[in-house]
């Protein structure tokens, strides 16, 4: 290692390792600095079960928000899958067990699995509508994602050539979501359905007059103008993994293993450091913070002050499995409904009644998940000899699960929220799920939880928010915003560059981008002074 490098990044994720590409192929000189013993942080590929060859995506989910114009650049050579199947959603209609499943390739399946459960094509039509109203959302937005932020005033402008955009900007911008979730749906569970969206990750509700709840519905449905969320072939850590080789292909240097020590960004901005036994100190004309400002302040010795709307919710499950489980929804072939999103206890009047058992400090009675399987699209991160055995990986993320919930017993409430998650999962199984785990050698079963505590002590994300803060608009709220790139702190020179910044969160790279092109931004402007 040098002294002194024009740029230190603080954490090897993927938005570091994006920053790192960009900075690294404009010449730049860089140092990332990792505490953990591998490169990628959340997006890591892992074999969490150390008696099966399979590699799971330990803390984070699918591709949406991953800009194509990243990949492009960077000459990423990533391979995102489609999801023949959308969701899946059981419930019981006079006794029989019943879906409504949703295709990403077929709308005629889509129309009849609905027509099945409301009596008629009305709410698919008014499904359509509404969901309209988010692509038309991300038409005008997505771009926008990747430049400096637009004040409010002049975003909302863009939304002024028809009705539809009007609408969207109202329903999704303007009011809770919750109003047009009711304005256009009338079923119970196609409304849970869309309100699921909003709530992943954070403690929200549909009427929350922060719109935090709009924030992340936006999340999840504007990536690359479609939302569509795609598989990384090989997992989320080939994408880590692409990024890492882009960065080093420039020169981009890594250190893991890491204990940072302290930050002084008085003047020079200077990190130490300990690796293998020795002590390090680096000097810095820019540094990228890649982790959320509750860790920046603490080695900085300032106080954090973070927003009610900051803590996390979410709870995550890493399952794997001998063999799929049976539905008793026997129309459906288990296949189908585990390679989409299975939604099981996400009733749109359930979900706002596990919302207030949870803000009461409690465990809900029924608590909401999404469940997905990786492997039923790409069984690559599973070893030959456990595909030919039938093996499949399962993940599961809890809602209504805050980081309040779990802080006084860790543990034991871990312990009741697996056993709770089991248990809304085989309501709808025609065999426990349990039992098509498969078994270590010690006869444990391999199932994997992680609270929302286990998630900040692993990651350092604020009360395990997967946001790291509250998600935000793609636009300035505030004047002092308009023009800058979301990045910046009050400390020169010092830029966040992971999901704490505006515009951050979820597998996205944004943030990464932005930091490096306000550092390009910087570094230009320093040299026409000089000259």
């Amino acid at each position: 290692m040098k002294s002194k490098y024009d740029v230190v990044i603080l954490g090897a994720g993927h938005n570091g390792l994006v920053a790192a590409a960009y900075l690294a192929r404009a010449g730049l000189s860089v140092l990332l600095l990792e505490k953990n013993d591998y490169i990628g942080g959340a997006t890591t590929s892992q074999q969490v079960f150390p008696d099966y060859d399979a590699r799971l995506s330990r803390y984070s989910y699918l591709v949406s928000l991953f800009p194509e114009k990243i990949i492009r650049d960077l000459g990423l050579k990533l391979e995102l899958r489609r999801r023949t199947t959308g969701s899946f959603t059981p419930y019981v209609r006079d006794g029989r067990h019943d879906g409504l499943l949703l295709s990403n390739i077929d709308e005629e399946v889509s129309r009849q699995s609905m027509r099945r459960l409301t009596g008629d094509a009305t709410e698919f039509e008014q499904m359509k509508r509404f969901y309209q109203l988010a692509r038309v959302f991300a038409e005008h937005s997505w771009d926008s994602m990747l430049e400096p932020l637009v004040g409010k005033e002049d975003f909302r402008r863009r939304f002024e050539g028809d009705q539809v955009a009007r609408e969207a900007w109202r329903s999704l911008a303007e009011e809770p979501l919750g109003r047009a979730i009711e304005r256009y749906l009338q079923n119970d569970l196609v409304r849970g359905l869309v309100l699921t969206d909003a709530k992943i990750g954070i403690f929200t509700h549909p009427h929350d007059p922060s719109l935090i709840q709009n924030c992340c519905f936006l999340y999840h449905l504007i990536g690359n103008k479609t939302g569509e969320w795609k598989v990384p072939v090989g997992g989320m850590g080939a994408v880590a993994a692409e990024l890492e080789k882009a960065a080093r292909m420039h020169g981009a240097e890594m250190v893991t293993d890491v204990c940072l020590t302290g930050i002084q960004s008085n003047g020079v901005r200077t990190v130490a450091f300990e690796h293998d036994g020795k002590r390090h100190q680096v000097d810095a004309r820019f540094l990228l913070v890649n982790f959320g400002r509750n860790v920046l302040a603490n080695y900085l010795g300032e106080p954090h002050r973070p927003a009610a709307a900051d803590e996390g919710s979410v709870f995550k499950i890493n399952m794997l499995l001998r063999r799929l489980p049976k539905l008793k929804a026997t129309r459906y072939a288990a296949a189908d409904a585990f390679r989409g999103t299975f939604h099981t206890d996400e009733g749109y009047e359930q979900m706002n009644a596990s919302y207030e058992q949870a803000l009461g400090g409690k465990l809900p009675e029924k608590p909401p998940s999404e469940v997905y399987c990786h492997t039923l699209t790409d069984d690559s991160i599973l070893s030959p000899e456990l595909r030919a055995q039938g093996f499949h990986t399962m993940t599961l993320f809890g809602i209504d699960t805050p980081w309040s919930v779990f802080a006084a017993d860790n543990a034991g409430t871990r312990g009741q929220a697996q056993a709770k998650f089991l248990a809304s999962m085989n309501q709808w199984l025609d065999e426990p799920l349990e039992d098509c785990l498969a078994i270590a050698r010690d006869g444990s079963l391999c199932i994997e939880s992680k609270s929302p505590v286990d998630i900040e002590e692993a990651l350092g994300l604020y009360h395990g928010n997967i946001f790291q803060d509250a998600p935000t608009f793609p636009f300035a709220r505030r004047s002092e915003q308009v023009g800058t790139w979301g990045v910046e702190t009050e400390f020169e020179h010092v830029f966040l560059c992971g999901s704490s910044a505006h515009r951050g969160g979820a597998v996205s790279g944004i943030p990464g981008h932005n930091a490096a092109m306000k550092v390009l931004e910087s570094s230009s402007r320093e040299t026409n002074v000089h000259r």
